[in-house]
């Protein structure tokens, strides 16, 4: 299935050769394309297995949800790994500056995210069961448990170096040597200020006076500690690209193996310890400063901020901007208290999502919300936000607010997480002080107990399955093609009323409908939607209509129209009337499994299509010994703009015959 799936993603992003490079975050596929044009966003927002595509950071991301990373293990096979490699740097054109920023960040942290999320949650634990008196910190178990969670912390360098190689195309390996060479003990100021005397301090009576201990040939080095920070080493591998492209270009290729390396190290490490190093750091350090500046003006508005505001960034995928952010400030003073207020949105998010799942009466819709709750106590909340809170819009803004009221509340009380990694409630023990003292975590508990109580009454009073019908209605259309439509409806006889109200309401009825009236697309009988086996088809949310046990395997235009949609599975069309209905054929049910076989179609998306005109033919004795329903809804999707959709009463119809009767 991940195999199909891989491929049809492929093919409908521009195919292999469209693709400059792919990463992968917690749910998302994130494509950098050469023309995003030549992506066919609705296809790829019908397919069964992806939740939705966005545009944004300069990226092309196919959210998949949970499974992100074994679909993500069967693209890349189908991707020319060396054409990739060698456009790692291919600007895309018209490029903003801000996605530009965002696309580098992305490229970078996310193939070490999952790993830095494991080693952050061991260290987070191993700190947690010292404050708890499991054990002593100096017990080997402790010391041997705090090396598996500390490593790549202290070595980040080594990480970064490797990943900032891959996305400004260099070489990996040098990225990984210049990496470690900035880890390398005997540089870091901290051994040199141990060992060595200062022969004199640049910038004296400046914020940024640094003592100097040893000097590159007379020239003096500004000594940093550059285990565990961020930003030095991308910038020093940045200009290691630059110089690795220039030594191509000039050097012979009999030397080029050796040469290249060793003469792109040779500059770009001195320049990256006597300038780009001390730069940077010092730029980290006062950015640390500033923020914490503006963030101390109003400790509780500031966390308001970033608690409101931190979903709608995960929606556009523009949370990563502010990942230096967090890890500068843990870098730097040990914890982060200024993008932590963010932990609220997580449990407001599954809060909310809980209070739906006690309120709905709308059985698919309970059916999403336990998974989508359980994901986010977990800390991926993106299958709830793009399943359930965006298309419904007010369990998004319920979830933005109580995030807000969270994360003033975080903002107030200094909360802070001290250690990088883990998610959700594995998150909790990063929140231990390095001391073993357990205050900052019952302000972490509190802040969820706050936040999650706020967000699940904010829900559970204003949820109506009502208004989730209505405002489902058409993202549920979208991804029909799934094969798991939402429909019910229960048939209303139009005319057949023996009695003198009968009559009357029959008349009314006449004066409503305006002549806008759907033929039957097929032969066999009708039964309401009510009746049909599929629990998705009996809960009103994609439209009102009716059902039909078809007879001959001829799918027949209801209207006349255009073909909106013509699945690939060929299970299902979607139909505009020139009278603005939107119609839905869905052939049996499931159907969407047989992957096209047994299903022929005649008409192509986009064509314009006439009463009676044959559109698809069906293999029924096929889809019989395959074990499928026939039962084939004929909805309108676009039921809330009309007063209401009428269907005629159970009986057997062939094509052309009156089925719906939609009433302005």
């Amino acid at each position: 299935m991940d195999k199909d799936l891989a491929k049809k993603i492929v093919d409908h992003v521009g195919g292999s050769e469209n693709v400059i490079s792919l990463t992968h975050c917690i749910t998302r596929l994130r494509f950098k394309l050469r023309d995003e044009k030549k992506a066919d966003d609705e296809y790829l927002k019908n397919l069964d297995g992806v939740v939705t595509v966005m545009k944004s950071g300069g990226q092309y991301q196919v959210v998949i949800g949970n499974k992100v990373a074994e679909v993500y293990a069967q693209v890349m096979p189908l991707l020319d790994a060396a054409n990739i490699s060698s456009n790692a740097q291919e600007p895309v054109q018209n490029q903003k500056m801000l996605d530009r920023f965002i696309d580098i960040i992305s490229g970078i942290f996310q193939p070490i995210l999952g790993v830095m999320a494991a080693c952050g949650m061991i260290k987070g634990f191993n700190v947690l069961f010292f404050a708890m008196g499991l054990y002593s910190n100096t017990s080997g178990g402790y010391i041997i448990l705090n090396a598996i969670g500390d490593a790549l912390f202290m070595f980040l360098p080594l990480f970064l170096g490797y990943t900032s190689a891959q996305k400004f195309g260099l070489k990996p390996m040098v990225g990984l040597v210049i990496g470690a060479i900035m880890c390398y003990p005997s540089i870091q100021n901290s051994m040199l200020s141990k060992s060595l005397e200062p022969m004199y301090t640049v910038f004296g009576g400046t914020i940024f006076a640094t003592p100097v201990y040893i000097d590159f040939f007379g020239i003096p080095l500004m000594a940093m500690d550059y285990t565990s920070t961020v930003i030095p080493v991308i910038f020093v591998v940045y200009f290691a690209s630059k110089c690795e492209k220039l030594f191509n270009k000039y050097v012979p290729d009999l030397v080029k193996f050796f040469f290249v390396p060793m003469l792109t190290v040779i500059i770009a490490i001195p320049v990256g310890l006597l300038l780009i190093g001390p730069v940077t750091t010092l730029g980290a350090n006062l950015i640390a400063d500033t923020v914490m500046n503006i963030r101390d003006i109003s400790p509780l508005v500031a966390g308001a901020v970033v608690g409101l505001t931190w979903q709608i960034l995960v929606i556009f995928g523009l949370h990563w901007g502010f990942i230096p952010i967090y890890i500068n400030n843990i870098v730097t003073y040990g914890y982060d208290n200024v993008m932590m207020p963010f932990f609220a949105c997580t449990f407001a998010t599954s809060a909310v999502v809980l209070a739906i799942f006690f309120k709905t009466k709308d059985k698919k819709l309970k059916e999403m919300c336990l998974p989508n709750f359980i994901s986010g106590i977990f800390g991926v909340t993106e299958p709830a936000i793009y399943g359930i809170l965006v298309p419904l819009k007010k369990p998004l803004i319920v979830s933005c607010i109580a995030g807000g009221i969270g994360g003033g509340f975080y903002g107030a009380f200094n909360f802070r997480k001290f250690m990088m990694g883990g998610m959700g409630i594995f998150e909790f023990p990063a929140m231990v002080a390095p001391d073993g003292s357990m205050s900052n975590l019952w302000v972490a508990f509190a802040g969820v107990g706050l936040t999650m109580v706020i967000a699940f009454i904010m829900m559970f009073v204003t949820f109506t399955d009502k208004k989730t019908a209505e405002k489902l209605a058409q993202p549920v259309n979208n991804s029909a093609a799934n094969g798991t439509a939402v429909e019910d409806a229960a048939p209303i006889s139009t005319a057949e009323s023996n009695d003198k109200n009968g009559e009357n309401a029959a008349k009314e009825t006449k004066k409503l409908l305006k002549n806008i009236e759907i033929v039957s697309p097929l032969k066999g009988k009708i039964i309401p939607l009510s009746q049909v086996q599929d629990d998705a088809f009996a809960s009103e949310i994609l439209g009102k209509g009716a059902a039909i046990v078809p007879q001959e395997g001829i799918v027949k235009a209801p209207v006349n129209g255009t073909v909106s949609t013509l699945f690939p599975t060929l299970h299902a069309i979607g139909i505009l009337a020139e009278n603005g209905a939107e119609l839905l054929i869905h052939i049996g049910l499931n159907t969407v499994q047989m992957n096209g076989r047994g299903f022929k179609a005649f008409v192509q998306q986009g064509d314009k299509i006439t009463v009676g005109q044959k559109l698809i033919e069906f293999d029924m004795d096929l889809l019989h010994k395959e074990g499928y329903c026939l039962e084939t809804p004929i909805v309108v999707t676009n039921t809330p703009n009309y007063l209401d959709v009428l269907a005629q009463q159970s009986k057997d119809v062939t094509w052309g015959e009156k089925l719906l009767y939609i009433a302005e």
